[in-house]
């Protein structure tokens, strides 16, 4: 195991990176000098190679999508090309500053005005923001125009519906708004209830929140008539675009009659995904939502591009100057490169590896759905109950054969729910030995279920107790021997 950086210390050793200007400092200078942090702050004291070695160790112990297989369902942990990363690193890009001239920014906004076009033609929603930073923060951004549109007309509503396959912070986001949140069930085939919803929905219903594909890896067939209804009823329709890789150049929200969006880009558009961000959680509007935005919004005058302020009913600003244009950068350089036809291409590769999964693990696990999956698919590990198995024991043995586990327990209508997302970067090998390492754990669940129970057994640290980290974290270092 690695020890901590503070037990490899060793006092009076020390590496100088800044060697000693030569000039006064002012207090404030002083306060905030390594003299004075070195003597007030338990800091180590380390030489430049035991930092470089200490870090390097521990980045290889890091898991991620270059390392080894991903299939986090719900969460599109795919493979990102290199390029959009160097490409966001150009110097012009990297060293703009958003508190520059507009006239020294026309490039970055001519980029933001262009990628608006492009997510318009693609998702069917003429206007965006790019302001959020994260898929949850552009929800409630979403959410907050919804409710500004109602209170606009003078009509301000109570309730939110969400179905009981949500993501969870589907419920959460309409709830931050001062909603009431209403469940609608799914029925025997994984979808939206219809007449279950039709019994809901009233004049007091502000939006129905729905994600297509859903959380089943299903596609609503029904989201005409579900669209209809809302609309009847003056409610808006939420698209939560957490699974928009299933759809890209197929068909879009704007056809399936949504008022409002948010896009994961760094899902969907190429930003390694995890460790926290960075993120993008692009929001996009139907024309009569567009005077509610945020503000600024970028509009091209001639062949200047400006920041224009004054939208009339604007919610004002969710974030600071204008999101995170890095993610955007990599959103336009990937679009650019794979063009029509290979988003469409994209898809269709996402939604053929979750189906051949789908199919080669029937076997292994229960299917949750007997529809066809689209970018995801859904099993439980009920088979595994008789040996006294559950889906975690399953997703912990994973993790000694290199592979990243599934989403588990999730969505939560499935009973030991194991939820997996192979992504379009997949190749058919890679879902082979996926397979093959399932159905060896199945095996090894029959002859030796306490190798499940007590997995993993090849990590730096073995099962640890999840519930009393997360309810009893003790985050205080400790010198070796206290």
């Amino acid at each position: 195991m690695e020890n901590l950086i503070f037990e490899k210390s060793v006092k009076g050793r020390f590496s100088r990176y800044v060697q000693d200007p030569g000039i006064a400092l002012d207090r404030a200078d002083k306060l905030i000098s390594s003299q004075y942090l070195r003597k007030d702050l338990p800091l180590p004291s380390l030489g430049e190679l035991d930092v470089v070695r200490h870090y390097t160790r521990l980045s290889s112990l890091n898991y991620g999508v270059d390392t080894n297989f991903y299939p986090l369902g719900s969460c599109t942990m795919k493979y990102n090309p290199k390029i959009n990363e160097q490409t966001a690193a150009l110097p012009g890009f990297i060293s703009s500053h958003p508190l520059q001239d507009e006239s020294d920014l026309q490039g970055c906004l001519a980029l933001i005005y262009d990628l608006e076009k492009m997510l318009a033609e693609i998702t069917g929603m003429p206007y965006f923001t790019f302001q959020p930073c994260a898929g949850a923060q552009g929800e409630f951004t979403g959410m907050m125009i919804v409710r500004a549109w109602h209170e606009h007309k003078k009509q301000p509503r109570s309730k939110v519906i969400v179905p009981d396959s949500s993501h969870g912070t589907n419920p959460a986001s309409a709830a931050m708004c001062g909603y009431k949140v209403e469940m609608v069930e799914s029925n025997s085939r994984g979808l939206v209830d219809i007449d279950k919803l039709a019994e809901k929905i009233d004049r007091d219903t502000a939006a129905v929140m729905l994600t297509n594909p859903n959380t089943l890896g299903l596609f609503e067939t029904g989201i005409m008539d579900l669209a209809e209804l809302a609309h009847k009823k003056g409610a808006l329709l939420y698209y939560d675009g957490a699974n928009f890789n299933a759809l890209l150049g197929k068909t879009h929200p704007g056809k399936m009659g949504f008022d409002v969006l948010h896009l994961n880009l760094h899902k969907t558009f190429s930003t390694p995904h995890g460790g926290g961000g960075p993120g993008s959680g692009a929001v996009g509007v139907s024309k009569k939502l567009r005077s509610f935005l945020p503000v600024p919004v970028i509009e091209k005058k001639g062949k200047k591009y400006r920041l224009k302020t004054d939208l009339r009913h604007s919610i004002g600003k969710v974030h600071a100057f204008y999101g995170n244009f890095s993610v955007l950068v990599k959103t336009y350089a990937y679009l650019l490169r794979l063009g029509r036809e290979g988003l469409s291409r994209a898809s269709e590769n996402a939604v053929l590896n979750a189906r051949y999964l789908e199919k080669m693990l029937q076997d292994v696990l229960i299917p949750a759905s007997n529809e066809p999956c689209m970018h995801e698919t859904v099993f439980s590990a009920l088979n595994f109950k008789q040996q006294g198995l559950h889906a975690l024991d399953i997703a912990k043995r994973l993790i000694d054969y290199g592979i990243h586990p599934p989403t588990m327990y999730f969505p939560l209508i499935v009973k030991e729910a194991l939820m997996i997302e192979p992504t379009e970067t997949e190749s058919k090998e890679t879902l082979d030995r996926f397979v093959s390492v399932m159905k060896k754990i199945k095996q090894e669940a029959e002859l030796d279920p306490e190798l499940l129970k007590t997995a993993p057994h090849n990590t730096e640290l073995k099962r640890l107790d999840e519930v009393k980290a997360a309810r009893f974290p003790d985050l205080r270092w400790k010198k070796t021997g206290e």
